[in-house]
């Protein structure tokens, strides 16, 4: 089986699908493997590297992809109205792995299909025990809450621990981290290290526990719809107004008293949902941050503008996109091992060729099109 590594080709994208140590891994799983020349160079990987692995140099991407079996990228494969079809260099009957965002490009696995490609959304790994090793978006929102708490010491004008001084005593600057999931927990993890004062607020009461470990101050309202926040998957549930309503009151009186907030919060498939209104960021001290980490699902924030620093009333409303790809080789690092976990045990032993188990839970789970049909049920249901 030839698996092919093209150039990320999306604006901004500075990661690569595999390393030289996943490389290496899969050719001594028995496959041949194909990288598309400066594949990795956005995160300081040459191409001798690859090479040393075990790899094949491709010239250009059309030839990476001509015979590939097996496609691994980070982003979603460019479109022909954005330039470049990627979709039309795999050939019929090759797979594709990457972070696909299905649920917001819904049309394009109407592509995938056509052009007879069997594609697989790392992102729609499902959260149980044994693909956790598999989960994209924690590996990569685990550096991006990380990189959040440093974007906010660059445009806060003052130190975040407390320092005791001849001159006298500096105070620690107060953090606030909206949305206790990976990101967020790292989040507090980091500014804690750096010396601040944290408070965190999430829906879903099962946070609290995790967020206290840290040493955050918990922020929420508790009631009998907090305890059902969190869905099977252990993701955030959509809240009802009336909830909605008596959260934003309790954040509406702590937001104003903090240095630095922090937004982490999304729904998969969704808007994200809005955490700091525009009134909220009036009544904030001229000198505060805010990082918007959903700014490119509409953010959390509405003010926040992706890829600018929008300054309002005093405040620095940063709104950084693609957050992970700004710690890329990291990133690449922990990407390129969710895909060797998630390819290993699709391969046999013997034949060394893709055997898959349609009715396992993972492949259920991430496969969007298979023989020329859309079969994940989510996206069914929008052609419904």
């Amino acid at each position: 089986m030839i698996i092919a590594i093209p150039k990320e080709r999306r604006a901004g994208e500075k990661r690569v699908a595999a390393t030289p140590d996943s490389v290496k891994k899969l050719i001594g799983l028995g496959q041949q493997v194909v990288v598309e020349a400066g594949a990795g160079a956005g995160c300081s990987i040459p191409d001798d590297h690859y090479t040393a692995a075990g790899a094949t140099i491709a010239p250009d991407e059309a030839s990476a992809l001509k015979d590939a079996d097996l496609v691994l990228k980070v982003a979603r494969p460019l479109t022909a109205a954005e330039g470049t079809d990627e979709v039309a260099l795999m050939k019929k009957g090759a797979s594709l792995i990457g972070m696909l965002a299905p649920l917001q490009n819904r049309e394009q696995a109407k592509t995938y299909a056509a052009q007879g490609v069997q594609a697989f959304a790392m992102e729609l790994v499902p959260r149980i025990t044994r693909a956790q090793s598999m989960d994209v978006l924690s590996s990569q929102a685990n550096l991006a809450g990380y990189k959040a708490v440093l974007d906010s010491t660059l445009h806060f004008g003052r130190a975040f621990p407390m320092m005791m001084t001849a001159a006298g005593t500096v105070a620690p600057a107060k953090v606030f981290i909206m949305g206790v999931g990976v990101a967020g927990l790292q989040a507090i993890a980091t500014a804690k290290r750096l010396g601040a004062v944290v408070m965190a607020t999430d829906v879903r009461i099962a946070t609290k526990e995790q967020a206290e470990s840290l040493g955050a101050k918990f922020v929420m309202v508790d009631d009998e719809e907090s305890r059902e926040a969190q869905t099977s998957g252990g993701y955030a549930k959509e809240m009802s107004d009336a909830y909605k309503a008596k959260q934003a009151q309790l954040i509406a009186d702590t937001v104003p008293k903090m240095d630095i907030i922090i937004t982490t919060a999304l729904i998969p498939g969704r808007k994200a949902p809005v955490l700091v209104s525009e009134a909220m960021v009036k009544t904030m001290k001229p000198g505060s941050v805010i990082v918007d980490l959903a700014v490119e699902m509409g953010g959390n924030c509405p003010l926040s503008r992706p890829d600018e620093v929008v300054e309002v009333g005093g405040v620095k409303i940063v709104g950084y996109t693609n957050v992970p790809s700004r710690l890329a080789v990291d990133a690449s690092s922990l990407y390129a091992r969710n895909l060797l976990n998630f390819i290993t045990p699709l391969i046999d032993k013997q034949s060394k060729a893709f055997k898959i188990d349609y009715e396992d839970e993972i492949i259920k789970g991430t496969l969007l099109t298979r023989d020329g049909q859309i079969v994940h049920p989510q996206l069914q249901q929008s052609q419904a």
